[in-house]
């Protein structure tokens, strides 16, 4: 029996927990791959024919897919629980424009760490969860060709856009293709400029304006959130108490 729980949709990328509960040794029938992708495994293990061959996928193996690639399972080992994270082809085409597109990656303790928190980003799909994805691929098929980890024009274009609040920063894949670079390059080469990731960035500013907003004596919270572009009081709530120790209504008290 198979199951697929949605986490994520967005409109580049979708997230799904899909827990398989098989159990046979031989092949399975084979069936064509639908959509551009990387399944990593969080439990459990299960063999698959695929492009680059047969494989033991287990949680330190990875995978990749393309439409119409032929895939057959098999499952002796009785089942798995996977993340299975189907991508854009225009963001397959961003993330692997000057990189090779492995049929299989290893998952090293890093890239296991990068799967983990993806899964708690949902709350915020356009920065947290999209730098995480794009962190995530580029952690497990090895680093794009070029680039310095120096290129201050383009950290400082990203920043004013930031700062600025213009249209294309709503998002790290928006905010990368008005900038005209991979969003793998921007994430990689802003936090190797800056010192701290884009979306802890965006966050700070964010977090700066509303501690501007509550000394103005802006009273709702909801609001705030709304306001700062925050999915709800919840989410500003974490992203306040993991910036500076202290609740929004804490912090209101304080500097009322």
């Amino acid at each position: 029996m198979r199951t697929a729980v949605p986490v994520l949709a967005h409109p580049d990328f979708s997230i799904d927990v899909v827990r398989c509960r098989d159990d046979h040794t031989s092949w399975s029938a084979p069936e064509p791959a639908t959509a551009h992708g990387l399944v990593l495994t969080r439990r459990g293990g299960f063999r698959r024919a695929g492009r680059g061959g047969a494989e033991f996928v287990e949680p330190t193996v990875a995978y990749l897919t393309v439409p119409g690639e032929e895939e057959r399972f098999a499952h002796p080992a009785g089942g798995d629980d996977c993340t299975s994270v189907h991508l854009s082809e225009r963001l397959w085409r961003e993330l692997f424009a000057d990189r090779r597109v492995p049929a299989v990656v290893h998952v090293d303790a890093r890239v296991d760490l990068a799967h983990r928190l993806l899964l708690r980003a949902a709350a915020d799909p356009d920065h947290a969860a999209a730098e995480r994805l794009v962190r995530l691929v580029g952690g497990a098929t090895g680093p794009a060709a070029g680039g310095s980890g120096r290129d201050r024009r383009l950290v400082e274009r990203a920043r004013a856009a930031l700062h600025d609040g213009a249209p294309e920063a709503a998002g790290l894949l928006p905010l990368a293709r008005a900038l005209g670079v991979s969003p793998y390059r921007l994430s990689r080469e802003f936090q190797a400029r800056v010192g701290v990731p884009l979306t802890r960035y965006r966050n700070r500013l964010r977090v700066g304006r509303l501690l501007d907003r509550l000394e103005e004596g802006a009273e709702s919270l909801a609001g705030l959130a709304a306001e700062l572009g925050f999915a709800d009081q919840a989410h500003l709530t974490r992203t306040v108490r993991a910036q500076l120790g202290h609740t929004p209504g804490g912090l209101r008290r304080l500097l009322g």
